[in-house]
């Protein structure tokens, strides 16, 4: 796949079609992606620790929770005791304990990242940038799906594999936020690693798993001229 890698947002998925979109995706990408929110960092609620649990009796791939929340480190507790592959964290909750909960990440044998909100800098992650394996961007407001694409976002992409590059770190860059037809030639020319793909470019395109996968790599592919294969 040229190093470009998927992550569907599970909180999208069709979730009377569980069992078989899991397995089914489990063949094509190469992680999931978890929303927790605790309904005050976000005023949503999402999927919480348990639906871990649910996942891992159908799949064997990669899991990462992007925790919205106010109290990280409590989160990152019971993540931990799942041994959830990723656990990436909103840097503008992480003031005075960002690094102790890379260090518990990383001491538990587990992948810490950290989560930029659209209006937030890079200068911010620039103590911890070392240390993370991966930096998700978001291109939407945090919490809710289907809100507007912030194409502004895209730069920080740009200025991170900038500094990856010239420091050789080796962070993955991830991008959260109305990854769709639309958006994937503005999206394709940042270059991010990793694509999150939600309702409005993967679950909601068809009643079918199979037929959604196919129209989104093909609306991948054509909007953007990247080959797939």
């Amino acid at each position: 796949m040229n190093n470009i890698q998927f992550s569907p947002s599970l909180m999208t998925m069709n979730l009377n079609q569980f069992g078989e979109e899991l397995k089914f995706l489990s063949t094509k990408v190469d992680s999931f992606h978890i929303d927790i929110m605790d309904g005050h960092y976000v005023k949503n609620l999402s999927l919480s620790p348990w639906f871990i649990q649910e996942v891992r009796k159908v799949t064997s791939l990669p899991l990462s929770a992007h925790l919205m929340v106010e109290d990280p480190a409590f989160w990152v507790n019971q993540l931990i005791n799942l041994k959830c592959e990723w656990i990436c964290m909103h840097i503008e909750v992480l003031n005075g304990i960002a690094f102790r909960l890379i260090d518990q990440i990383h001491e538990a044998g587990l992948k810490a990242g950290v989560v930029l909100n659209p209006e937030t800098p890079v200068s911010t992650i620039l103590p911890v940038i070392d240390l993370v394996d991966k930096i998700t961007i978001m291109t939407v407001d945090p919490g809710f799906a289907g809100q507007r694409f912030i194409e502004e976002a895209l730069s920080k992409i740009v200025d991170l594999k900038e500094i990856r590059s010239e420091h050789h770190y080796d962070y993955l860059i991830e991008m959260d936020g109305s990854s769709n037809r639309r958006n994937f030639p503005r999206i394709a020319e940042a270059g991010p690693d990793i694509y999150i793909v939600g309702r409005s470019g993967l679950f909601g395109l068809t009643n079918n798993i199979e037929m959604s996968w196919g129209k989104m790599t093909q609306d991948f592919q054509d909007s953007n001229g990247l080959n797939l294969s």
